[in-house]
């Protein structure tokens, strides 16, 4: 041991006579002597450092002797008090005390654990939902994924571009798995029944957006309307070809059911509907084509990561949430338009009779609001946010949102001789103040019209 402390302490010579009276009688020698054997014995056997104590020592031998005198001895009190062992266990001394302050921490911290049971960053769980999947029961965390898209958002750079958007969307939407061949499928079948009508107006798509334009091309666009269009001709055909359940007269004049194939369906009368272009011009039939689907798509390929992917999530989102917006009468767009009046004249009725009184129904400046779900009224990044709203908890809810822009505009609307100028196009979208709106308003509509919001669409 080079770097002994003895090292550093004067070393006393060993002496061979014996110590004098005087040094036996030394007090301070006699200390100097016992600190020197201590040194002496912690650096030349250091294994002295684990032997035990002489109090230890001393409780073992006791211990000893009370297991030798029998049982008869163990009620008497011992003549050295107990002490603790080396490896003692918490005392009550080292508890915390708890008082009132501490309490509410824990509080908090309880109920902080309830809305996030992972301890996670917002960002990192809703990451972790999407990359590995639900952990327990999938509607309970699909609840969680909606909380976290209303209350946290997703995390996007300032030209609204985020890495999971488009997996939150497909997860809310429920979108089906497609393979890139499925998609390339429908690219190979050249132009649609829809083409010449697509290629109409598609360049005039988000026209004086730079960041759809820098991001998405033409021709993208073009390609995926046109395979979405060879979908639901597709689906048109195979709805056709199905037997269906018609009423007929036998031979003694009594009704019965039977099963009409396409051509008794049409020998019994003249379609309802026209096409022209691919799409339908009225009636309740789907359509593959209408105007207004090239802005409701382009949201989706700007935040996509392929074609592949917007149109699976595009085709998911016409078909299910809102077919009434794209058949050839566009129905569901008109009851869409009736509901904003409503819900308007409930959430702000002096706003509502003011643009009652101008003759300003919805239907003279919410049509594009209604057919793209807000996505024609700039800028692009705000319009991403809020579908992240409308996919968690139902694109039925645009209508409100549309209630929540005019409630922004309300003293600048009332206080206008003309608010027709003034509607013609919307103010930028403010997504996170339309939604606390909406959900503000959310509890003033009543039940009945509620059920028209989330049925007005199909």
């Amino acid at each position: 041991m080079t770097n002994s402390p003895i090292k550093q302490t004067p070393h006393l010579a060993p002496s061979t006579t014996t110590p004098s009276d005087h040094q036996l009688r030394s007090p301070k020698s006699n200390r100097g002597l016992r600190k020197l054997q201590s040194a002496h014995q912690l650096s030349s056997n250091y294994a002295a450092l684990n032997a035990p104590s002489l109090i230890s020592q001393q409780r073992q031998q006791q211990q000893q002797q009370q297991r030798t005198t029998g049982s008869s001895h163990n009620n008497q009190a011992p003549q050295i008090p107990p002490l603790p062992s080396h490896h003692r266990t918490r005392s009550t001394s080292d508890a915390v005390v708890p008082n009132a302050s501490s309490s509410a921490a824990a509080a908090k911290k309880v109920v902080a654990s309830k809305k996030n049971p992972t301890n996670q960053n917002p960002r990192e769980e809703m990451e972790g939902l999407v990359r590995q999947g639900p952990q327990g029961d999938i509607h309970t965390e699909l609840s969680r994924l909606r909380h976290l898209v209303l209350c946290e958002g997703l995390y996007a750079d300032s030209d609204g571009m985020s890495q999971i958007r488009i997996y939150v969307w497909l997860i809310l939407l429920n979108a089906p798995a497609i393979s890139t061949d499925s998609y390339l499928e429908l690219i190979r079948r050249g132009a649609s029944p829809a083409y010449s009508k697509i290629r109409n107006d598609t360049f005039r798509t988000l026209a004086t957006n730079p960041l759809f334009k820098r991001r998405v091309s033409e021709a993208s666009l073009i390609r995926l309307l046109n395979a979405v269009a060879w979908k639901l001709h597709d689906a048109k055909i195979e709805k056709l070809a199905e037997p269906a359940l018609v009423n007929a007269a036998n031979e003694r004049g009594s009704p019965e059911l039977q099963h009409a194939s396409p051509i008794i369906k049409h020998a019994q009368g003249p379609p309802t509907t026209t096409a022209t272009d691919g799409s339908e011009a009225g009636g309740t039939e789907p359509g593959i084509y209408v105007q207004g689907m090239n802005v409701l798509c382009a949201p989706f390929l700007y935040a996509a990561r392929s074609e592949a992917e917007a149109f699976v999530a595009f085709h998911g989102f016409i078909t299910k949430e809102c077919p009434g917006y794209v058949r050839g009468a566009m129905d569901g767009v008109h009851k869409g338009l009736a509901l904003v009046d409503k819900c308007l004249a409930i959430v702000d009725p002096k706003l509502s009779s003011y643009l009652q009184s101008k003759h300003m129904k919805a239907e003279l400046y919410a049509f594009a609001s209604v057919l793209t779900m807000c996505a024609c009224t700039p800028p692009l990044p705000e319009v991403l946010q809020l579908w992240d709203f409308l996919f968690a908890y139902g694109p039925h809810l645009n209508i409100l949102c549309i209630c929540a822009q005019l409630v922004i505009m309300r003293e600048t609307l009332l206080t206008s001789p003309s608010p027709t100028k003034l509607l013609r196009s919307f103010p930028p979208l403010q997504a996170k103040l339309i939604v606390e709106i909406t959900v503000s308003n959310l509890r003033k509509i009543p039940a009945d019209i509620y059920e028209e919001l989330v049925h007005h669409a199909e």
